[in-house]
């Protein structure tokens, strides 16, 4: 099984990765339709943005893409408070915490940030974010995402949350503006206590079905639905 595992995973990767590409080349036309959704509603109470892994002491381009986003969104007056979201997964760095910093040092108020630490895959970014949200007493939410993540998720948050979760996907256009900005931060606070690599504690296979909201305890609301905000 461990040698099927090696053999796929390549390949999996690779179309994971094609996939991605073609999703980031969404057109500004497509990220201007869902926010003009909800033009009329706005600003969301909370808007959700699942992590990535902080390596070498400093963020990458995905992360830099989405918590540029969800400053973009909060600044435009589309969210009053955004949810970072992401455990120690693949570093030794909680994700949401790290997010959270760059985005207080881009100008998002502290009160207005939180951050989510428990989560470990990105259905599990979502349903954790939808708890923490529904905690605060937030009644409107989205996804602010990149558009493939946003479209593997669209399934997800449709079936499992009795408060519609809108999908505002960014696009590269929007963040040329705000590429310039590259905010430091000290990522010792979002240090985690004891850290072990998913690659290590999990399979390949169980990280897969992770994806899939698999590793979800449901024994809260037996019918894979959480109520509404």
């Amino acid at each position: 099984m461990k040698n099927k595992s090696r053999n796929i995973l390549p390949s999996i990767l690779i179309c994971m990765t094609l996939l991605q590409l073609i999703g980031c080349m969404t057109s500004k036309k497509a990220t201007v339709k869902s926010l003009a959704k909800i033009e009329n509603i706005k600003p969301l109470d909370a808007i959700i943005v699942p992590g990535i892994p902080f390596n070498n002491g400093n963020w990458d381009s995905v992360m830099k893409g989405r918590v540029l986003w969800s400053y973009i969104l909060y600044k435009k007056g589309y969210a009053k408070n955004v949810i970072y979201s992401g455990s120690a997964v693949y570093s030794p760095y909680y994700e949401g915490r790290i997010m959270g910093l760059y985005a207080e040092q881009l100008g998002i108020p502290r009160a207005h940030i939180f951050c989510e630490i428990w989560a470990r895959h990105s259905t599990e970014n979502v349903y954790y974010s939808y708890l923490l949200a529904k905690q605060h007493g937030f009644k409107s939410i989205g996804l602010a995402t990149d558009p493939f993540q946003s479209s593997l998720l669209r399934r997800f948050t449709r079936k499992r949350f009795e408060t519609h979760v809108w999908h505002l996907p960014m696009n590269t256009d929007s963040l040329a503006a705000y590429n310039h900005l590259s905010p430091k931060i000290n990522p010792a606070s979002a240090a985690a206590d004891s850290f072990i690599s998913i690659t290590e504690s999990e399979s390949f296979w169980k990280r897969l079905g992770g994806t899939m909201g698999k590793g979800i305890d449901w024994k809260q609301y037996p019918d894979r639905k959480v109520p509404k905000l």
